[in-house]
């Protein structure tokens, strides 16, 4: 390819990235709640994010962009991949949690800061205990309920933390402990499965 192809490639592709910006009105530098025009908070109407993940994906779609050539269908597939991203990190309480405070400067750093509070502990110990003694569907099952109970009341917490007290550090307090909860849900689930 000569310097002249390469200009007039690099100069196509800038404009077919910038129609497609002004035929989407999406930035992809937005955050995932401008992207999805709802508010920075924990509780948001999930109902309202798939319908407009719904509408981006339909405004973006590769398909839409053949005609254009292979450089619109890839920025296209960029501007889907974003948007994809961002859907399944607002989907989840535990994703949506974590991404709300790194937002606001609190690293979840769930690599490096396992400290829990000491009840807490106690409470997996019992609980991996429990798991690994059950032979039972029944037993596992009260186990999970108890687990999504206190899943169910985390979340609760951390929403609270957000959007109330506007307590992030306390907030990535229990996204982590939302992760340990999480990944042992998993291990019941995987038991269960087994028992099957």
């Amino acid at each position: 390819m000569s310097v002249i192809d390469a200009v007039v490639e690099n100069h196509l592709e800038s404009n077919v990235s910038q129609n497609l910006i002004e035929s989407t009105a999406i930035n992809l530098q937005s955050t995932d709640f401008e992207l999805f025009q709802l508010p920075v908070q924990a509780a948001i109407d999930l109902a309202v994010l798939s319908k407009r993940w719904r509408e981006l994906q339909t405004a973006v779609h590769p398909d839409r962009f053949a005609a254009s050539g292979p450089s619109a269908v890839r920025i296209a597939m960029q501007y889907s991949t974003r948007i994809n991203e961002a859907y399944q990190r607002l989907k989840l309480p535990q994703s949506r949690f974590g991404y709300l405070c790194e937002l606001k400067g609190e690293l979840i750093e769930s690599e490096s800061n396992t400290s829990m509070p000491v009840e807490f502990l106690t409470q997996q110990m019992i609980w991996r205990e429990t798991l690994e003694e059950s032979t039972k569907e029944v037993d596992l099952q009260s186990l999970q309920l108890e687990v999504n109970n206190l899943k169910s009341q985390l979340e609760s917490d951390c929403a609270s933390a957000i959007d109330e007290e506007k307590d992030f550090k306390s907030a990535a307090q229990f996204v982590r402990s939302l992760m340990f909860v999480n990944r042992f849900q998993e291990d019941i689930d995987k038991k269960l499965d087994l028992l099957e």
